[in-house]
This record gives structure tokens, sequence and C-alpha cells, in this order.
């Protein structure tokens, strides 16, 4: 890795040296937290969690062939160099801001309150056309998970999508530090982490604080449907995409294929082209506007674009079709908040059969998150879903806004109690779609209507 001795990492962490001071030429191949993946050469970095200290995993990563530990203390019987910080998750990130600085990337940071991993994986898919493209792995986009997207960026990359996701003020703050992007993209804000940032307002401002560290000639990409983004300004040059025809890049004459995606027409200036997006879900028309919005950006063909949009597929548990001899299982697990959730059920309805929800507890809403998960059953039964069914103790107020606006509700206390009915509750031929928070572990109700 470009730049990364052991003797420069010291440097960059502000670390003690504890080894053979011979060792502090030799260059690392690459950095890890998991010792599973620990191989030949690797700085090994242990982190201390919730349920496994990583400290215990030294031994084992320098027997894979590590040659350096990065920790805050150093375990009886240690066979190899280790650097002792205060905190390793905070050395991380100061060894990638130092690894960043050293790099000739151009970088695009990702964030929102919803549809972050979706607009890297259309962003990454739209700039590979043309590019050598780096992406945040799965959601890594934390302070933990964004240093290890930074180390991970090889000297032949030209471009890196970054993901970067907070739930407290000051957080992309420090992400911003690291990162240092080229260019932002905001995808909406939301009702996600109100519980600590306050209302839309609050959301804006911690999300635009890694504006602080984008360079005066940057681009920010902005939905420009959102009402909340409308208000965000900046030094840099503002790119709005969306429906709305005062958008920079837009959408016109969409067309609904059912759950095999759409077609629509992006028209940005004296450019227009058609697309093709072979995904389901409304959302993906924002997504697929942010991606082209990215690729006009830089310099990429109306047909790079296109072919760019053609080949993104969802990731994980993120609005995949799953059909089955009986239904049409829309899997959107994942996570949930109710914009979110409001997109999921806007896409549901666009669908001509008969159409079921089954929608669990949202967290980290705040005090309001009663009238929120209320408000949730209220939209699903303005949007004409045939049945909504919730689950959870939160969703019991899904149930009873949708029931109270007119639409056929249950409530179930739990997954067993839903399980027990289910079946009975399904007609061959439904279309049904399956949200909640991603603690709810919602996944298994798939599994059991796969074989439903």
């Amino acid at each position: 890795m470009k730049d990364l001795t052991l003797n420069n990492i010291v440097t960059a962490v502000g670390g003690e040296y504890h080894g053979d001071r011979r060792f502090l030429t030799r260059e690392i191949s690459f950095v890890t937290s998991d010792s599973r993946s620990a191989g030949e050469g690797c700085l090994f970095a242990a982190i201390k969690g919730e349920r496994t200290d990583g400290h215990s995993y030294i031994d084992k990563a320098a027997k894979q062939g590590a040659i350096c530990a990065l920790a805050q203390h150093i375990p009886c019987c240690c066979t190899m160099p280790v650097i002792v910080v205060d905190d390793t998750v905070r050395a991380l990130g100061d060894l990638a801001a130092y690894y960043r600085s050293r790099l000739n990337v151009k970088i695009l940071g990702i964030t929102g309150s919803v549809g972050k991993t979706t607009a890297k994986e259309m962003a990454f898919s739209v700039l590979s056309q043309k590019y050598r493209v780096h992406k945040t792995s799965g959601n890594f986009n934390n302070e933990l998970g964004v240093p290890l997207t930074l180390l991970g960026i090889d000297e032949q990359c030209e471009l890196a999508v970054v993901e970067m996701g907070i739930s407290h003020f000051g957080e992309m703050r420090r992400l911003g530090e690291i990162v240092r992007p080229d260019m932002a993209l905001y995808t909406a804000v939301g009702s996600a982490h109100l519980e600590f940032l306050g209302d839309f307002d609050g959301v804006l401002r911690a999300k635009t604080e890694m504006l602080d560290f984008l360079p005066d000639d940057g681009t920010v990409f902005v939905n420009g449907d959102d009402a909340t983004l409308q208000k965000l300004t900046c030094r840099q040059r503002l790119c709005r995409y969306g429906v709305a025809k005062d958008c920079d890049v837009r959408a016109e004459n969409v067309r609904v294929l059912g759950t095999d995606g759409m077609e629509l027409d992006i028209v940005a200036g004296q450019r227009r082209f058609a697309v093709k997006i072979n995904s389901f879900g409304v959302h993906m028309v924002t997504a697929a506007l942010g991606g082209a919005a990215v690729g006009i950006a830089a310099g990429l063909t109306d047909f790079e674009i296109a072919a760019g949009i053609a080949a993104y597929r969802p990731v994980g548990s993120r609005a995949g079709i799953v059909q089955t001899d009986r239904l049409t299982i829309i899997d959107d697990c994942y996570n949930a908040n109710p914009t979110s959730t409001a997109s999921a059920l806007d896409s549901l309805a666009m669908l001509s059969c008969r159409r079921v929800a089954i929608l669990g507890d949202m967290g980290e809403l705040g005090g309001n998150s009663p009238q929120l998960h209320r408000q949730t059953g209220e939209h699903a039964a303005k949007r004409g879903i045939d049945l909504v069914i919730a689950c959870g103790a939160l969703s019991e107020n899904t149930a009873a806004g949708a029931a109270d606006a007119g639409a056929s509700a249950l409530h179930f206390a739990d997954k067993q109690a839903l399980f027990e009915k289910l079946p009975e509750l399904l007609e061959s031929g439904d279309a049904v779609l399956v949200k909640a928070s991603h603690s709810q572990a919602f996944e298994e109700i798939v599994e059991f209507l796969k074989n439903a």
C-alpha cells in the first residue's frame, strides 16, 4: 500500500510502537479488523466491540500472516509488533485520512436518510462503464467502515464511491475530515435517526457537515424533489436531479413495467436519452437520475450512462423480487423508516394484483414514534393497499392508522403469532411487501413466505 510503512503508520496515528524496530520500514499489504480475513503482510486492527474484543484475536492474525497489530493494549504472549493507541477506531480514521492524502483519486461521498446504498451501487454501476472504480462494501458507512473502505483503495483506482452514514451531530464532520470527497450526493432527508437529530432540519444540518471538506470547485448532487434538500446552499456547484421540471437532470415519460422495472427518458440541458431500470420501485427513478447526474459530470456518454443504469441490480434485502408459485414477494426488509416505507408502499400500489403489506417496527424515531407509525398505516390506506399486516409492539399504531383510514388491517404481537395465521391470509397471485427495521429480523418472514 502506498507509503504505508509501519513507521509512517506510527506517525499517522500518533501511536507507540512495540516490537523489533527493524520492521519499521516494512510496508503493509492491506488492513483488516476481521481476523478471519487476516493474511500475509497485513495490519490487523483490534477493535473492542460490544460482543467480541479483537485484542483476543491478535495472535490468530499473526499466525495467518499479519505483520503488525493496531491495538489499545498488548495482550500477553504477543508474537508480532503492536502499535498502541488510545482508541483503535479513531486511529484507523487517522490512518485512512493519511492514506487518502497520498492517493490520486477522485471521491464521491454519498449520504442521506434513505437510499444511500442504492445510490452508491447505481453510481458505481454507471461510473464503472468508463473508469476503474472502488466502492463501499455492503453498508460499511460508519466511523469504522469508512476508514476500511478508504484503506481498500488501490493505486490503479481512478474514482471511489464512498457511502457515509451517521446518526448523531458531529459524526459527519469526522467522516468528512477522513474522506475529503471531491463530490457529494444527497439522496433524501427523512425520518431516520430523529431520536438523535430532532427534526428534518437537524438531519440536514448533520448531513451537510461533510461540505466543509469539499473543495470550492467540487460538485454537490442534490435530490431536487426533496423539500428539505431544496434548502441546501453551499459554496460548491449545485446540481439538482429529480422529476421536477427545474432540476438540472430530470426524468420524463416514466413507464412502469410492473415488478420488472421501468423505462424513462433522462433530460439534461440539450441531452436526452432513454434508459431501462431493471429493478422494482419508484425510488429507482431517483437513484437512476442521481447516477446519471454523476455520470454526466464525470464525462460519460449517453450510451455509457444508460448501460450503467441497466446493469444495476438490487443489493441484499432492498426491494428484491422473489417469485414463488403463489406469491410475488418484495423483500425490502433490510431497514425501514417512515420515508422509505412510504416509498415502498407507493411502489406496491403501482401493481395491479392484490397487494399486501407486512410492516414491522421502525426504530430510532424519538418521542413521536407512535404517531409516525400511525401515519405509515394511514399512508398505506391512502395508497389503496388491500391488506395491511402489522407485526410488533410499535406497529400496533400502524394497524390502527390503516384501519381508521379505511383499510383492512391486522396486528400481531410477534412473528410466531403471525406465522400461525399468515397462510390463510394470503391468496394466490398476491404481491407481498415485507418491510421493517433491520433489528426486527423480518428476513424470517421472507423465508416463511417462500414456502407458504
